[in-house]
């Protein structure tokens, strides 16, 4: 039966995480169990053949979704997509019935069955069928459609749909990040805000670079990006539109303004401000733009996050003599630490789960990306470097994007900042190319 034996994941630490996944077979969900403690990986081999259409047009738009499609899921670990060159069976007999003898001599034990067309208003319909290849059973299918320029978009939808039904997950392909675009040299560095699709494609930026940016964050739609930016100094909070293009200042504040985040709901922004030498966390109602004080403490409290469900925040501060993680009701009030291990915490974020919190680590000159529980038990640190830096997470709260600073050498040559992804594991890590160097990704909800 397809996927009875185990996936093994190769990891340092001996912890076994439980990812739900399915089962092709059977109508019902079964449990995987994947088991990063031991050598080998076995992702599963998937044949994507293209999606098959009726003229040129639709042919050419069939191998573009399918050439999309293999890329997310071959990016997820999981899977395995199989080279086209070794296909059996042709994309026009594939459209009559599989022929499952063909896809089993390649050893394939799943396969995507797609078919192409473009209505006379130009807009793209496509088919897609999800077959289990060792039970010749139908797993799954949508028909979808979608404007001409949006057919990556579509990809990504066939890739979350097939990725929901292997892994019992929800997809994370149909999403954009946001970050810091750098550029110029070291001492003179030009920061714009840009966005890209979740596979890099996409990219544009938001900014024209005359004053500096910073911490970037989607709103819960995934239409709004809340961020820092200095203009002549000042440090302000804007909230940027992307369907319009438009940004608005939320205030003007008397001291130094950090980190702004939005509220699961939407309605609020939390930030840290430094009022009178002393730094506090803030939210502020974005409907009467009335601000409230959340922390009143002579230490440093910044970095805040909410939990999913809003009832919670986590947040960063020096309160105890070191830098450590502090969990609070989201009224304020009633802070307890949750890291207690070795070296210094920061940059907190909430899985849009709830079940974990993604931090930074600082630890004898190096610096980590890991994860806690919420009550700070079961740490694990994924990722390290000379300077990793602001995780974020992908909307099903399974992988992670983040950024590393690799250093120069004595001439100042090298250095380089780019993004990252990697996975719960901590062994599926892929670099997400960009145009210019990268920093503080923010990764976006599923696009509505």
């Amino acid at each position: 039966m397809i996927f009875m034996s185990r996936i093994r994941l190769l990891a340092a630490v001996a912890v076994t995480l439980i990812f739900g996944l399915a089962t092709f077979a059977s109508p019902t969900r079964a449990q995987v169990r994947i088991d990063i403690t031991n050598g080998q990986m076995r992702p599963l081999p998937i044949a994507i053949p293209d999606f098959a259409g009726t003229s040129g047009q639709e042919n050419q738009v069939g191998r573009d979704i399918a050439r999309v499609v293999s890329a997310d899921l071959e990016r997820s670990g999981l899977f395995k997509p199989i080279d086209p060159r070794a296909f059996i069976q042709t994309v026009a007999s594939l459209q009559i019935q599989p022929r499952f003898p063909d896809w089993k001599a390649i050893n394939a034990e799943a396969l995507v069955q797609g078919k192409t067309e473009i209505g006379p208003d130009g807009r793209i319909r496509v088919e897609f069928r999800l077959w289990d290849v060792m039970s010749e059973a139908y797993m799954t299918g949508w028909t979808l459609s979608s404007s001409p320029a949006d057919w990556r978009r579509l990809s990504h939808k066939v890739a979350d749909a097939i990725y929901k039904r292997v892994t019992g997950e929800d997809g994370y392909f149909d999403t954009q990040i946001v970050y810091v675009a750098e550029s110029g040299p070291k001492n003179d560095r030009k920061k714009r805000l840009a966005i890209m699709d979740q596979d890099g494609e996409n990219h544009r930026f938001l900014t024209e670079g005359g004053e500096l940016v910073l911490t970037p964050r989607f709103s819960p739609s995934a239409r709004e990006i809340t961020y820092l930016s200095y203009f002549r100094g000042v440090p302000r909070v804007y909230i940027f539109n992307l369907d319009t293009g438009r940004r608005e200042a939320l205030g003007n504040f008397p001291g130094m303004t950090f980190a702004p985040r939005f509220s699961p709901d939407g309605n609020k922004v939390i930030f840290s401000m430094a009022e009178d030498g002393n730094t506090e966390i803030y939210e502020m109602n974005l409907m009467t733009r009335s601000k409230a004080r959340l922390t009143n403490n002579p230490a440093i409290d910044t970095a805040p996050s909410y939990a999913p469900d809003g009832s919670q925040i986590v947040f960063e501060s020096d309160r105890g003599g070191g830098q450590q993680l502090y969990v609070m009701s989201a009224g304020g009030g009633g802070a307890n630490r949750i890291s207690f291990g070795d070296g210094r915490y920061a940059t907190p974020v909430w899985s849009p789960r709830g079940d974990l919190i993604a931090f930074t680590k600082q630890k004898g000159g190096r610096f980590f990306i890991g994860v806690m529980r919420p009550d700070g038990l079961g740490e694990r640190l994924l990722a390290e470097g000379f300077l990793v830096e602001g995780p974020t997470w992908a909307p099903n709260g399974r992988v992670l994007a983040f950024w590393r600073d690799s250093p120069s050498d004595e001439r100042g040559r090298g250095q380089s900042v780019r993004l990252y992804t990697i996975d719960l594991t901590g062994v599926n890590e892929r670099v997400l190319l960009t145009p210019v160097d990268g920093s503080d990704p923010a990764w976006s909800p599923l696009i509505p």
